[in-house]
């Protein structure tokens, strides 16, 4: 039972996004950082996604027994009862925010407040059954971590909190959709109606480049307003280029499958690279 609750909270895009949120944290602290409020924060952070994930997979549980990759999850099995999901989900929740509304600051509650609503009613419970939109919306959830990390240390939203929420936001539909055209036949036959299902792998691939592209701005703005030195500047640009280039040469592939999994793998390390040179680049050493 403990392992499927661990699962429920899906640990490994906890665990990359709690990367990001460290990230904004030690963007805004230059340095100078507050262990206490540092645990805290990722504490209310973790607690928060645990819950949003757990509330997808409550939601998603007629869809995931449909699919060869989700149908041995603990809901779709019947290991767990669904109104035992949910309480535990709503508890998550609260323990989550009450950490970030109390001992972080109100902000960072109110942006863990809007990343569970986009997250949970926006992405699941609309967009991902009804449109190919879902995955770019749903970004908005996705790219809380970085600016609660931020806004804990330097609780408004100015440009630092905003260039940080691109990053994430730009990043997350390539990433995503690299996946989804491996998993396209399975989401198909599940209902969901993602990007390469509706309209095709070609068109995912065109639409994947100009957020790839809108990176490279993002990060030299990075740069430009002081929250990153001119080494995270010179990798994040390679980084994005590399990425870029890869995914302009899948236009061309033959192995749609392939080209796919090289793609998804690169953007994984690209956000590993980005994130851990802005900490180690950040202005204020």
């Amino acid at each position: 039972m403990f392992k499927d609750l661990v699962a429920l909270t899906k640990p490994r895009i906890i665990r990359l996004n709690l990367i990001a949120a460290f990230g904004g944290f030690w963007v805004a602290s230059k340095w100078s950082i507050d262990i206490p409020l540092l645990i805290w924060m990722l504490l209310g952070s973790a607690l928060t996604m645990a819950s949003s994930c757990v509330f997808n997979n409550y939601l998603d549980r007629d869809f995931d027994i449909k699919m060869s990759r989700t149908r041995e999850r603990a809901l779709p099995q019947g290991r767990l009862s669904p109104s035992f999901v949910l309480g535990y989900g709503i508890i998550l929740g609260i323990a989550g925010l009450a950490v970030l509304f109390l001992l972080v600051n109100p902000l960072t509650g109110w942006l863990g407040v809007l990343g569970m609503f986009v997250y949970v009613v926006i992405y699941t419970m609309w967009l991902k059954r009804n449109s190919t939109w879902s995955t770019s919306i749903g970004g908005v959830s996705g790219a809380m971590p970085p600016v609660i990390g931020y806004c804990a240390v330097n609780p408004t939203l100015d440009a630092g909190a905003w260039l940080l929420f691109a990053l994430l936001f730009l990043w997350q539909p390539a990433h995503f959709w690299s996946l989804a055209i491996r998993r396209r036949e399975e989401y198909r036959e599940a209902g969901f109606p993602l990007l390469p299902v509706v309209k095709g792998v070609t068109r995912t691939k065109w639409q994947m480049l100009p957020y790839i592209a809108l990176l490279i701005p993002a990060s030299i703005l990075m740069y430009q307003y002081g929250y990153a030195g001119v080494y995270f500047l010179v990798l994040s640009l390679a980084a994005s280029a590399v990425w870029l280039l890869h995914a302009l040469s899948g236009l061309r592939s033959s192995d749609d499958e392939k080209w796919a999994k090289t793609d998804f793998f690169l953007s994984i390390n690209y956000l590993m690279i980005m994130f851990l040179v802005m900490i180690l680049d950040t202005n204020g050493v």
